[in-house]
Order: C-alpha cells, then sequence, then structure tokens
C-alpha cells in the first residue's frame, strides 16, 4: 500500500513556538573565512580517500554457474525417446537447469523427489523457455505448464506427484503430448507405482 508523504512540521527549538518575525534579524558576522582553508583541505582528503576506493563497496553477488551434466536416464514418450538427466537430490533440483545456455535435442531433466507432493518450480536464472510436465507414479502425464525464462512465477502440478520432466518449450505439444499420455521407464515408473 502507498502512504503519500506529509510535509515535515516547521522545526522547533528548546521548545519554544514559531513566532513569526516581522523583521529580519540582522545577519551574524561572517567567521567562515577563517576556517575555508581547513574546511577545503578536510574536503580534498575526503575526495583522494573516495577515489581511490573503488566504486562498489560491497563485493558482486556471486554468479550462478550451471551444474555439471548428470547422469542420464532414457524415458519413452510415445514413438519418441527422451535422454533426460536425472535430478533427485536436494541440490541437484535446486539448481536444475538454471543458467544453461541449450538443451540438445530429446534432452531434459527430470527432477525425482522422495514423496508425491505439490512441488512447484520457478525459472529464476533459468535462461531456457521450458515446458514441464508433472508425472505421476505410473508414468501418466498429470498437467503440463510453459514456463517463461527468468520468471519468480510458480508452476504447479494439479495433484501431488513424485517426478517433473523439464523440457525445450513446446516440445510436449509438438509431439502430441498432453495431461494422460503416459511416459515409460521400466526401472522408474513401474517400481514407483508398486509403493
Amino acid at each position: 500500500m502507498h502512504v503519500p508523504m506529509r510535509p515535515a512540521p516547521p522545526c522547533r527549538s528548546s521548545g519554544a513556538p514559531l513566532q513569526p518575525r516581522a523583521t529580519p534579524s540582522p545577519r551574524p558576522q561572517d567567521r567562515s573565512g577563517s576556517h575555508r582553508p581547513a574546511v577545503a583541505a578536510l574536503f580534498a582528503a575526503l575526495l583522494s580517500l573516495t577515489a581511490a576506493a573503488p566504486l562498489h563497496a560491497q563485493p558482486a553477488p556471486a554468479r550462478v554457474e550451471p551444474q555439471p551434466t548428470l547422469p542420464r536416464i532414457e524415458i519413452q514418450a510415445g514413438l519418441h525417446l527422451i535422454r533426460a538427466e536425472v535430478a533427485d537430490a536436494v541440490d541437484t533440483r535446486m539448481r536444475g537447469l538454471m543458467m544453461r545456455e541449450k538443451l540438445g535435442a530429446n534432452e531434459g531433466m527430470l527432477f525425482v523427489f522422495e514423496q508425491k507432493a505439490g512441488h512447484c518450480f520457478w525459472m529464476k536464472n533459468t535462461l531456457l523457455p521450458l515446458s514441464i510436465a508433472f508425472v505421476d507414479d505410473d508414468g501418466t502425464i498429470a498437467n503440463i505448464e510453459d514456463m517463461k525464462p527468468q520468471t519468480e512465477e510458480s508452476h504447479c502440478p494439479v495433484r501431488p506427484v513424485r517426478y517433473a520432466l523439464e523440457m525445450e518449450q513446446g516440445w510436449f505439444a509438438k509431439r502430441g503430448l498432453k495431461a494422460g499420455a503416459k511416459l515409460s521407464q521400466p526401472k522408474l515408473f513401474r517400481a514407483a507405482a508398486k509403493n
């Protein structure tokens, strides 16, 4: 909420109320002439100190580096074979595809969580436009969201899931894959469906 600023009340000294002056007060004797050389020297000294100091006193924030390529898994999506890096630890899930400048054809990142939940994603520090498929334990796509680069908008599953698959934006749509489509990876989805 924006609150307009009110002008500051007139200054009062020694608790005495302000009185309008009928005549201007006499100008005090100008004594600044005797201090001018000292003030000028002090100003010059301060100026030389600031000129020698770096322009930014605080260190620049560290640049987020892309994480090294993670182990990959192959996932079948209809007739298409996806080679997805697997982010299955807290630190790898947090960094995801941040600062990556490109993805190869049919490459993406599969996020694997310990528990089914409403795991939401954002695109802070992510340079590529992506599509994310939220995937049930049996490999069924719950929903797909398109995500704009470098935004903090949340993208969430429509129901609790354990998996999320990020691909180049439009990858699923170009292949006719939408909510309800099945992904296949026997070691991953079959085992999860039994839990």
